[in-house]
């Protein structure tokens, strides 16, 4: 981390070389933050827009008047004391040599694949935006991705290049045979590896001089890789415009942040709510990001922290606020903690109701994929319902439809659909990359299917049910049951299996295997063997997705076809038989 600090001294260096561009007329006469200021329409289109050259060195331009506070843009800590604060201007100097980096050293182009396997360390930040300035694809992924997740993510994707730590390299270096397209790898470590550029150093070498890409608005600037019920992970690419939509006027009210907050959001970097609550949201506000490495998710530390620092709003997963109720601690009441917003699974209305008794603070619910953002919320001071998600935000039209794209009437179950047709609203995925079938299978009528089942009531708030596909969803992390299947039949004892979500007090869901020995393993002991079964999907998997119940089983429930009926076992976990 030593290296870290030394990127503080880098704007007194370089800053007489660096030069700002002024930001556009549509920004330079407008507050993005100010209560009450002129903004973009929520359905304007521009032809053009770059978060980094449009927001970013926006900010930094304002740091640079002096309109702008003393509060850093990032503000990262460990639990060894470390401490990096970056300012705009900072992050301007820092993503313009990073984004040589990728150009002029990697000779990476506008539209070439970066996958990016960073834990919570500020190089994930400059990698991004970075890519944005380029006009490179960047791909985030979980750091707990194994090496047969990770050759997937590259061969599918056709990446050029991969960014990542000296612990995930192996994992890398030990597929990247089988990669062809992949011609640059880099590292950032305090240590150096074969075969493998230090990111940190041609940083600190690179000019800060960079002319920011002009890049169309509707051009591809991102991918997330989500999970299904059957097959691999799919790649839903997003536009510029998923950046874009963070300024919208009815975006920028769901959290309403000022230059003054302090946004903590602690999503795995591997998430889209990663970017969007730990990049876009609190820097097209000016607002500051505040990070905690976490190298392990362990409560004490988070309560630890909202009393250390000055942490204003907090956007996190339901599991994160129920691992924080159940800390012994005498007083929740944070000294600063004004706002909570919550997404990414289903909370509780007595949840809700114990978050607000305990610190005094209300706890707001958002909701969104992989493939819209945040599509849908209750807004900072808008009446909250206990249980519900909020309304649509605009652009978003989103109602209850049928299977077959036609709009049901409140209070009645379908699917939640955002409308496409006959315009596509700025945020909205582009497709699964190099997936057509898939990209028209969730094409419903004038909707996209988003495959959840809601309910909307009379006041247009809407009440999540479940999924329709069998994806499981445990402290935010979307696993795909195919997956921890696949892994499952590479072991010998495994006849058969079949994953489904099953309730849990802390995560919400877990995964759960119902399976099926094979005769050989019939008579060993099941404790032991249930030990061996997770410990091997750990190993061949990303160590989230390994089930925390397993019960063996005689038989799996089928169809006549021979399909396993997933929903029967999920609806006897979740005590409806």
């Amino acid at each position: 981390m030593r290296r870290l600090m030394k990127f503080r001294v880098l704007w007194d260096i370089h800053r007489s070389r660096c030069g700002f561009y002024p930001a556009p007329q549509y920004l330079r006469c407008q507050s993005l933050s100010g209560a009450g200021a002129a903004r973009w329409n929520d359905y304007d289109t521009p032809e053009e827009f770059n978060f980094a050259s449009d927001v970013l060195d926006y900010w930094a331009q304002m740091e640079k008047e002096g309109k702008r506070g003393p509060n850093p843009a990032l503000w990262w800590v460990n639990n060894q004391g470390d401490e990096v604060k970056w300012s705009f201007r900072e992050m301007t100097d820092l993503t313009r040599r990073a984004a040589n980096v990728f150009t002029q050293t990697c000779g990476l182009q506008e539209g070439d694949h970066l996958a990016l396997i960073l834990p919570r360390v500020p190089e994930w930040w400059l990698v991004i935006v970075a890519c944005i300035r380029t006009g490179i694809v960047f791909m985030p992924g979980t750091t707990q991705l194994k090496a047969k997740d990770i050759l997937y993510r590259l061969q599918v994707s056709k990446a050029k290049g991969i960014v990542t730590t000296d612990t995930l390299a192996p994992e890398v270096d030990s597929v990247a045979s089988e990669c062809p397209a992949l011609k640059t790898k880099l590292l950032v470590s305090d240590h150096s590896r074969k075969g493998w550029l230090d990111f940190r150093s041609l940083i600190r070498s690179e000019s800060p001089v960079h002319t920011c890409i002009k890049s169309k608005t509707l051009d591809p600037m991102a991918i997330f890789f989500t999970s299904g019920t059957t097959g691999f992970p799919k790649m839903a690419k997003h536009s510029h415009g998923l950046a874009l939509r963070s300024i919208f006027p009815s975006c920028r009210k769901l959290l309403q942040l000022k230059t003054s907050d302090v946004l903590w959001c602690p999503s795995d970097t591997g998430w889209i709510l990663a970017v969007l609550g730990s990049l876009l949201e609190p820097w097209t506000a000016g607002s500051t990001v505040f990070v905690h490495h976490l190298p392990q998710f362990d409560p004490k530390v988070i309560v630890q922290t909202l009393f250390k620092y000055p942490i204003t709003q907090c956007f996190a997963a339901p599991s994160v606020f129920r691992m924080i109720l159940q800390q012994s601690s005498a007083s929740l009441r944070f000294p600063t903690l004004e706002h909570c917003c919550t997404g990414g699974e289903a909370l509780l209305p007595e949840e809700q109701e114990l978050w607000r008794r305990q610190t005094g603070v209300l706890l707001y619910q958002a909701y969104g994929q992989s493939e819209t953002g945040i599509s849908c919320g209750t807004l900072r001071g808008m009446k909250i319902k206990p249980g519900s998600m909020g309304k649509a935000i605009p652009p978003y039209d989103i109602q209850i439809i049928d299977d077959k794209g036609n709009i049901l009437p409140p209070n009645t179950e379908g699917n939640i659909g955002v409308r496409i047709k006959p315009t596509r609203p700025i945020g909205v995925f582009m497709g699964y990359e190099s997936n057509p079938v898939k990209t028209a299978e969730v094409e419903c009528g004038d909707f996209y299917s988003s495959g959840d089942r809601a309910t909307v009531d009379a006041e247009g708030y809407f009440w999540f049910l479940g999924r329709a596909d069998d994806v499981i969803n445990a402290s935010g992390y979307r696993i795909g049951p195919a997956e921890v299947e696949n892994a499952l039949a590479e072991h010998p004892a495994v006849a058969e299996s079949a994953v489904v979500s099953s309730p849990d007090p802390i995560r919400g869901e877990v995964v759960k295997a119902f399976i099926v020995l094979t005769p050989n393993f019939l008579s060993r002991d099941r404790d032991q063997l249930t030990k061996e079964l997770q410990q091997h999907v750990k190993s061949v998997t990303a160590p989230y997705k390994y089930p925390r119940k397993v019960e063996f089983v005689s038989e799996l429930p089928k169809t006549i076809t021979g399909k396993i009926k997933r929903s029967e076992l999920r609806k006897k976990e979740f005590g409806q038989m």
